[in-house]
């Protein structure tokens, strides 16, 4: 077998599939073996979004409505799970994923490459990773654009993108045009997507305190010093 190419090649073929599930497979689940997945509980206890509150302040008579609670750890974790079961079941990963792949220059246009630890909830089940992108990358969409920006978007996509191919979604509002409960849950789960890292809500150097890595940090510091020195003159 070693003295034909085919063998050669079939044997490559055998030991690099074999390393690629233990680096891709194995490797990742003995690391956060120890680690349960938050349910969506513990995910709304983490902390309210802003734009959940921000949804119920800008439509509060459609909101009441469909959550008599007001905002509550309890209604935000109910919008979360019905948004991510839309986000599924209308297919919306077909056209969107949610991971930056380490190719094609994707961490400048959505930030840092996707690690596992970003995907250890239940609201990332089943898996969303994508094959391709009709339209851009939402693994950190959320506080990316308002809760104006997504109502206008979901009802019409071309009103705020002209040329978008992004179906309209007119179901996700009542006969007066206002989100009702399936458009209030969809834009929830959108807002939420990358709530977890650190730099939330600014991404890639955007709001006014810039990136939040340590090189980042170090450079603004750096260039503090400098212009203190400056004004000592």
């Amino acid at each position: 077998m070693f003295e034909s190419k085919s063998g050669v090649f079939l044997i490559a073929g055998i030991g690099f599939f074999s390393l690629s599930f233990l680096v891709m497979g194995v490797l990742p689940w003995t690391m956060y073996l120890d680690q349960p997945e938050l349910t969506v509980e513990e995910i709304a206890e983490q902390g309210i979004l802003h734009e959940f509150v921000d949804l119920a302040e800008r439509f509060p008579k459609q909101f009441e409505e469909q959550y008599p609670g007001g905002v509550t750890t309890a209604s935000f974790a109910e919008a979360l799970e019905l948004g991510h079961k839309i986000y599924v079941g209308e297919a919306c990963w077909h056209c969107h994923s949610q991971q930056v792949r380490p190719v094609s220059n994707e961490d400048l246009r959505w930030g840092p490459v996707s690690h596992a630890r970003e995907y250890q909830n239940v609201l990332q089940r089943p898996v969303l990773f994508g094959t391709r992108r009709v339209g851009p990358d939402l693994a950190r969409e959320g506080a990316r654009r308002s809760n104006d920006w997504h109502v206008a978007h979901f009802f019409k996509p071309t009103i705020v993108a002209p040329t978008s191919v992004m179906p309209e979604y007119p179901w996700f509002y009542d006969e007066d045009g206002y989100p009702n409960k399936r458009g209030f849950a969809i834009i929830t789960y959108v807002q939420w997507l990358g709530s977890w890292l650190v730099e939330y809500p600014y991404y890639q150097g955007e709001g006014p305190a810039g990136p939040t890595t340590d090189d980042a940090i170090n450079q603004r510091r750096a260039g503090t010093q400098t212009k203190k020195k400056e004004t000592d003159f």
